[in-house]
């Protein structure tokens, strides 16, 4: 693969070999250069598409937190609905109390006359009580005068005394206690009655009055906070509008940055498959044999029934307790503990540039990482997103393009996310690993720029 302009030189016509040769270094330089531009190109497209990867994370969490926010308001808005109704109906029942209390006015008015009735009935009674006690006076001087005959009627005459005496005082009580009920109710009478419209008001009415006021401030304030409320309804909807057309542009420029990647890598790969070394080259002939070598450890342990293929294939993840950013074990960790280490370690200490070298399975498991990178979490997000990365899916945009690729080789270019916002720019050379002719995951080499 690494021998196609080879190849074609070796096709080509033997009349013109000083020309071909002459020609020879300038064609490898301009591949070179190419291979330069096409790297430089590659890294200013993965930063632009980083960063719009980040104005887009952003876009979303504020369109999250407008919507939000529009939902609290609609919320407000109803309640305000809800102020504005319970507060009309108050001002009825304030109204119907006022209606109540004249009624009650009313009638307190004919207590008041049926007092007055009683208190006169006992005013005639004490005057009745008064000229009996009279008559019986002078009936009791003539039964004296009368003597012996007149002794039993004087008996009698003193009983009328002694009774017209009981029913004056009764009657005076009556009098009293009625002209103690005339002035309370007088009292009440007055608190309650309404009086001429620019009259002072009974205490009864200045209360209800100033109820009115105050659920009339209430409706009249609900109603400017609902006009407040419609108003930044309307603003919200507008900036909805704004953010979702601002997600959809930065969607696409995601979408071309994509593209514009895509053609430098592609463009490195054709540099790196014409037969001429770049800087590229070590990295992608040490991929690829490292990759045969995992391939071969896997079969053999296949064939010597250290692990079946099913157990191999295993795609139940289960996720490990506790743990952030999750991690999760399979059927074939302990195989991977054991085997990938010999050729993970050996490739990221031959290239000084390499970040890390890791075995994956198609969909970006990675059973074990270099040891650099297999700590145990501490539960520092931060740090251990960048420090325990075993046991983890990495099914990102290049995890998945490395782990499913199976041409012979593939070159990315992308960000790498380290944690806490820290991200590194880096290539990436990857080639499959195949288990007895079944497709197993791929073999990914990160190196700097």
């Amino acid at each position: 693969m690494f021998h196609v302009f080879k190849k074609a030189a070796a096709n080509a016509p033997q009349a013109e070999p000083v020309a071909a040769a002459a020609g020879q270094p300038d064609l490898r330089a301009a591949v070179q250069s190419i291979s330069q531009q096409a790297a430089t190109m590659g890294r200013e497209a993965a930063e632009v598409r980083g960063q719009l990867d980040d104005a887009i994370k952003v876009s979303a969490r504020q369109a999250q937190a407008v919507a939000a926010l529009a939902d609290q308001l609609k919320k407000i808005t109803a309640a305000q609905h809800d102020i504005r109704a319970v507060s009309t109906g108050s001002l009825g029942a304030v109204s119907r109390a006022r209606q109540a209390v004249v009624d009650v006015g009313t009638e307190v008015s004919g207590i008041v006359d049926s007092l007055r009735d009683v208190a006169g009935a006992a005013q005639q009674i004490t005057q009745i009580a008064l000229q009996t006690r009279l008559v019986a006076f002078n009936a009791s001087v003539e039964a004296k005068r009368a003597g012996e005959a007149g002794r039993g009627f004087g008996v009698v005459a003193d009983a009328v005394k002694d009774l017209a005496s009981k029913v004056e005082q009764s009657s005076k009580a009556i009098m009293s206690t009625v002209g103690q009920l005339d002035a309370r109710i007088g009292a009440l009478s007055r608190e309650i009655q309404v009086r001429a419209e620019h009259a002072e008001q009974g205490a009864v009415h200045k209360a209800l009055a100033e109820v009115e006021t105050g659920v009339s401030s209430i409706n009249g304030a609900a109603d400017r906070s609902r006009e407040v409320c419609d108003g930044l309804n309307g603003q919200m909807s507008e900036i909805e509008t704004e953010m979702n057309r601002s997600s959809h542009a930065l969607d696409s420029a995601m979408t071309r940055s994509e593209a514009f990647l895509k053609v430098s890598e592609h463009l490195i790969e054709l540099v790196a498959e014409c037969g001429i070394e770049t800087e590229d080259t070590p990295f992608i002939q040490g991929v690829t044999d490292a990759a045969a070598q995992i391939s071969q450890l896997l079969e053999d342990a296949v064939r010597t029934n250290a692990i079946s293929m099913a157990d191999l294939f295993d795609e139940s993840y289960r996720p490990l307790p506790n743990t952030n950013p999750a991690q999760h074990t399979t059927r074939f960790i302990e195989l991977a503990d054991r085997l990938f280490p010999q050729v993970q370690e050996r490739v990221l200490g031959a290239h000084g540039k390499a970040v890390f070298c890791i075995a994956v399975d198609r969909n970006g498991y990675v059973a074990t990482h270099n040891k650099v990178y297999c700590n145990p979490q501490r539960g520092d997000l931060a740090w251990d997103t960048a420090n325990s990365r075993y046991r983890r899916i990495f099914n990102d945009r290049t995890g998945l393009a490395s782990a499913r690729n199976k041409r012979p080789f593939l070159l990315q270019t992308y960000r790498r996310d380290m944690g806490g916002g820290k991200f590194v720019l880096l290539k990436e050379a990857a080639a499959p690993i195949v288990v007895n002719g079944k497709h197993w995951g791929g073999l990914r080499l990160a190196f700097n720029f």
